[in-house]
């Protein structure tokens, strides 16, 4: 844990900013402090919680805003050196070294993967291709003809980008691909599995968020794969109940909860990310000292319920990626035709009684039986950004 007065440092500038007056005069622990929800965000939208002058800002970014109103967040010059710096530590972590060719397909603009990930590569002395989203199949030729080797992109994109490879009359061996980091939306062991075959590399999952300074606030190694790094010299991580709001013990999904330690502009005291995930601060094997994050399951307001069953879209995919034949590329439909909601999984695939096997896969692992309607294949909406895993009717 920090000590007090680096954490008496974030508390004086955000006491700068309206959340100021929440915060007690006699707090003894980082637990005593109040926390900061994205509503804090919404409410005092746009910049009514940076604590420069205006002067000093250099730029912005955004969240999408599905959710409501996007959240803003600022940065100084400060803010940016410090977000480079933990990009190229985690990107350094993975294998990314000085000369290797990086291939950059995370969107660029207000959403902070495609410049975060740039800059991180520009930092360690990388060659970066900024391809940014869309027009995938000009990926694949990119990849192969600047002889990519570290991709960079969200995990549903990858595979729309490897089917595009394939769809060139082309596979893993006619590209140089090595690493592959995917962040940005939860993903699974079982979509690991599914990358790593499709395009040859190594996948390695990347985890951040935009109102914390966006990608790079944790990252796995690739010596041991089980987790991710906090970087905590700049963040501090707990892990709360999303209910009640008090401490889980490591090891126990809760909220996860970050504070700002270096930024400047606009930090954050205890900020509730909603995502879902659990801490562990055992020794790893790579030697680095760091808390590991689990991969995020979801978020908690992502949680469906389906018939008194509470689960997340990715223990479906888990689930479903484990079925023989079955494509990567799903939909969930939730809708209440009744008195009760009824989960309806739309995939694709080739095979005997694929969708039998389907629905006996998801009963097994989660417990929830659900309708599964096979789509012919390439009807299910790829994504160029973060994927659409769940349409809620009800």
């Amino acid at each position: 844990m920090p000590t007090r007065e680096a954490i008496e440092r974030v508390v004086e500038r955000v006491r700068r900013t309206p959340l100021g007056a929440r915060i007690p005069a006699d707090w003894e622990r980082l637990e005593d402090l109040p926390f900061t929800a994205k509503e804090d965000l919404r409410e005092h939208y746009p910049l009514g919680l940076i604590t420069v002058p205006h002067d000093e800002l250099r730029r912005v970014h955004a969240s999408s805003g599905s959710r409501g109103k996007p959240t803003i967040v600022a940065y100084n010059q400060h803010d940016l050196n410090m977000w480079s710096e933990v990009m190229a530590y985690c990107m350094t972590m993975a294998g990314v070294k000085p000369g290797m060719v990086v291939h950059n397909a995370y969107g660029y603009g207000l959403f902070t993967g495609g410049l975060g990930f740039h800059q991180g590569a520009e930092r360690i002395g990388a060659l970066t291709v900024p391809a940014g989203g869309g027009v995938t199949a000009r990926q694949a030729l990119l990849l192969r003809d600047l002889q990519g080797q570290v991709l960079c992109s969200t995990p549903s994109y990858a595979l729309h980008i490897a089917q595009s490879i394939r769809e060139a009359g082309l596979g893993p061996d006619d590209l140089d691909l090595q690493i592959g980091l995917f962040g940005a939306e939860p993903w699974t062991d079982a979509m690991r599995t599914q990358l790593e075959a499709e395009l040859g590399l190594t996948a390695l999952n990347l985890y951040g968020l935009s109102e914390i300074v966006g990608p790079g606030v944790a990252a796995e190694c690739p010596e041991a794969r089980d987790g991710l790094h906090v970087m905590e010299d700049h963040f501090i991580v707990e892990v709360v109940d999303p209910k009640t709001s008090e401490p889980v013990p490591d090891g126990t999904d809760g909220e996860l909860v970050f504070t700002t330690l270096t930024k400047e502009a606009m930090p954050l005291l205890r900020y509730r990310t909603g995502d879902i995930a659990s801490l562990n601060r055992e020794p790893c094997v790579c030697g680095r000292p760091f808390a590991r994050m689990s991969p995020v399951r979801g978020r908690y307001d992502d949680m469906l319920i389906i018939r008194g069953v509470n689960l997340y879209p990715s223990q479906i995919e888990e689930a479903l990626l484990h079925v023989n034949g079955v494509s990567p590329h799903y939909q969930l439909v939730v809708d209440r035709p009744g008195q009760l909601d009824e989960l309806t999984l739309h995939c694709e695939g080739k095979g005997t009684n694929l969708a039998a096997r389907v629905k006996h896969a998801i009963r097994e692992q989660v417990g929830v039986t659900v309708r599964v309607q096979l789509r012919p294949m390439g009807e299910i909406p790829r994504s160029e950004g973060k994927a659409v895993r769940v349409i809620d009717r009800r």
